[in-house]
């Protein structure tokens, strides 16, 4: 019987891929609007290789491109762009079906936690802003679990939750890190088909297009 429901948070609660989008090119914008002379296309292709090679948590993205770009006195440019990029964040919502499934989920009598990659700090920042922090009991984040996504970073988490791997779920958008690994914990797990790995096939046991989905997929269990 399941007891506990963790959710990753990327494309799986809000539409981080398309956020992401929009705040880097709003950044960039920024930039030149603070007189940078270098065109767009220019800039979009460096801050895409730095994000591929550094990763998308990675704090100093605007200091590494001016640096490659050879941009001096770029304290300005660097400012502009980390304003505007915050500046987006206040526009972010979760997925619309998101806050009832969770309400109609903790109403079952469910435990919801958060399972996800990156810096603490900034998920819980995005829980904050989406407005559903509260909705969870606990937010497990990798870089508190010294353990990226894996068997073990799962397996620490029953070992938290004091659960077998028979009462939890694991929903979640990524195969590599949100269903394989759960999957090889023991969890029962569910993909939700959003964000830029939509296409990726997969080993999960259910599938849904929709975070509603879930109740169906609970209900069947």
């Amino acid at each position: 019987m399941i007891k506990h429901i963790l959710f990753d948070i990327d494309d799986t609660l809000f539409p981080s891929t398309e956020f992401s989008s929009l705040a880097r090119k709003n950044a960039l914008n920024a930039m030149i609007s603070m007189g940078l002379d270098h065109p767009y296309p220019e800039l979009e292709s460096s801050l895409e290789a730095i994000i591929k090679k550094k990763g998308s948590n990675y704090p100093g993205h605007f200091d590494d491109l001016c640096k490659a770009l050879g941009i001096k006195d770029s304290g300005k440019y660097i400012a502009s762009a980390v304003a505007a990029y915050h500046d987006t964040k206040t526009s972010i919502a979760p997925f619309p079906k998101v806050p009832l499934t969770l309400l109609k989920l903790k109403e079952k009598g469910y435990h919801l936690h958060i399972a996800t990659q990156g810096s603490s700090i900034k998920q819980w920042d995005k829980l904050i802003r989406l407005r559903i922090a509260l909705y969870f009991d606990r937010v497990f984040v990798s870089e508190e679990m010294n353990e990226d996504k894996s068997a073990g970073f799962y397996k620490k988490i029953l070992a938290a939750l004091q659960s077998s791997p028979q009462e939890c779920m694991m929903v979640g958008d990524r195969e590599d890190s949100d269903i394989l690994p759960a999957k090889d914990a023991g969890f029962k797990t569910v993909r939700i088909l959003s964000g830029k790995y939509a296409t990726t096939p997969t080993k999960a046991e259910f599938v849904i297009k929709d975070i509603d989905g879930l109740i169906a997929v609970l209900n069947e269990l």
